[in-house]
């Protein structure tokens, strides 16, 4: 018993610390896209449109995520759980490293977005792979009634990189000029994920493969071609998972993502205030994400999704309303991002991994998880911020107002989502599926 509580803590860490190092790789691309590549890579006459550029090489690396987890998705249900865990986690780490290399638009022409574009391919492509691997680590080695809470671990992995991504980016904005960090100070981020991979790599070798993929391989009982079986045995599975997913998109990239550019392009606000912002509510929700996934395994999973989801989509209006009427009040400003972001937010991304690890029997779980997650995230992520900016600039003065009613709407879909997935829940224990 107690080595069992040994190896599941260091299955916790492994999969924490390789999710760390996965989601500040790729959010710091979403970080400076707003602030950096859209004046040293897509330069225009037009600031909004050299914006929506740079925002939509952010979307491309939502678009790599399904192929990426499909890819990885087949192998961890092939092969293992583990293998895919490294692999993906180093074609991450060059790739961010290789970023904070690029030479800009003035040194080498189209080459330089067109480079920055392939390797945020790549960062899509590992991401795509790693987020279904950690969730699994945790999931499949936790006790059945404390699923909710393992699970919920890895995901504390996205508050910590948000974190690290935003405030090393603030700390290099605060600490030099505005001409030192766009000339060189914003790559010294990209650089360092390097020793960030080091670390997880060393304690990724250091796990052994989950029971459950381990007694799948002994009975040989892996299937040939996983996505097709996902496909044919779980489509209304995936299909009310990809809308309970839509909150959880569209809600993270307003708040950590398009906030930055909001904040200080709309509303004025010095650039390091508004990181720090994020950075402040990236550390509340690392306390709040074990909460809730440990609160949806006492109160049901499908519960705790449905209220988490309509009671953070409608918070987006209470927000943007302090937004807009006190910009010149910090206190208010952070607090607006930090309640709704930090806490509420929490209670759809700390039950949303063991929801989505339920839908799906072992054979193809690795694959059923990371494409609907992924596949999902091109719509609910990757173009949440484009839409954003379209709304702001289609409703200015008050495109705030729009953007909080797209908020609205995609926590109304998520907790119908819930309702569907409990509804499929029941019929699967009817028929024996279960």
């Amino acid at each position: 018993m107690a080595d069992d509580k040994r190896l599941l803590k260091r299955v916790v860490y492994a999969s924490l610390i390789g999710a760390t190092v996965e989601w500040y790789d790729f959010f710091l691309y979403g970080t400076v896209a707003g602030i950096v590549f859209n004046k040293l890579y897509f330069p225009t006459n037009d600031p909004v449109i050299s914006t929506m550029l740079a925002y939509t090489t952010f979307a491309v690396g939502f678009i790599a995520r399904p192929l990426g987890g499909v890819i990885f998705g087949h192998f961890g249900d092939r092969i293992g759980r583990k293998s895919m865990l490294i692999l993906t986690l180093m074609i991450m780490g060059i790739a961010t490293f290789l970023i904070g290399l690029v030479p800009t638009y003035a040194q080498i022409g189209v080459w330089a977005p067109l480079i920055l574009l392939f390797l945020r391919v790549l960062q899509g492509l590992g991401l795509g792979g790693e987020w279904g691997g950690a969730v699994l680590m945790t999931y499949e080695y936790a006790p059945k009634e404390k699923r909710g809470l393992y699970a919920s671990f890895p995901q504390i992995g996205l508050s910590i990189g948000l974190c690290l991504a935003a405030g090393i980016v603030a700390f290099l904005s605060y600490s030099l000029t505005d001409e030192q960090f766009l000339s060189w100070g914003w790559r010294v981020a990209f650089i360092l994920s390097f020793v960030l991979v080091i670390v997880g790599l060393y304690i990724r070798l250091n796990i052994m493969e989950t029971p459950e993929f381990a007694k799948l391989k002994e009975k040989r009982a892996e299937v040939k071609v996983p996505f097709a079986t996902m496909i044919t045995n779980y489509p209304k599975e995936v299909l009310a998972g990809m809308c309970a997913r839509f909150i959880d998109g569209v809600f993270f990239n307003i708040f950590a993502v398009y906030s930055i550019a909001f904040l200080t392009s709309q509303l004025k606000i010095p650039r390091t205030e508004a990181l720090l912002g994020v950075c402040v509510a990236a550390l509340v929700m690392c306390l709040f994400i074990p909460y809730f996934g440990g609160l949806s395994d006492r109160f049901g999973r499908t519960r705790t999704y449905f209220w988490g989801s309509l009671i953070t989509g409608f918070s987006a209006i209470p927000a943007f309303w302090i937004w807009m009427h006190f910009p010149g009040q910090p206190i208010l400003v952070w607090a607006a991002l930090v309640i709704p972001f930090g806490i509420f937010y929490a209670a759809i991304y700390g039950p949303e991994a063991a929801l989505f690890c339920d839908l799906f029997k072992p054979d193809v779980r690795y694959t059923g998880i990371s494409f609907v997650y992924q596949f999902s995230g091109i719509f609910s992520s990757g173009l949440t911020p484009l839409v954003a900016a379209a709304l702001v600039q289609a409703y200015a003065p008050n495109g705030g107002w729009a953007v909080a009613g797209y908020c609205v709407f995609a926590g109304i879909v998520s907790a119908l989502g819930a309702v569907w997935i409990e509804s499929l829940a029941k019929q699967r224990a009817a028929s024996g599926r279960a």
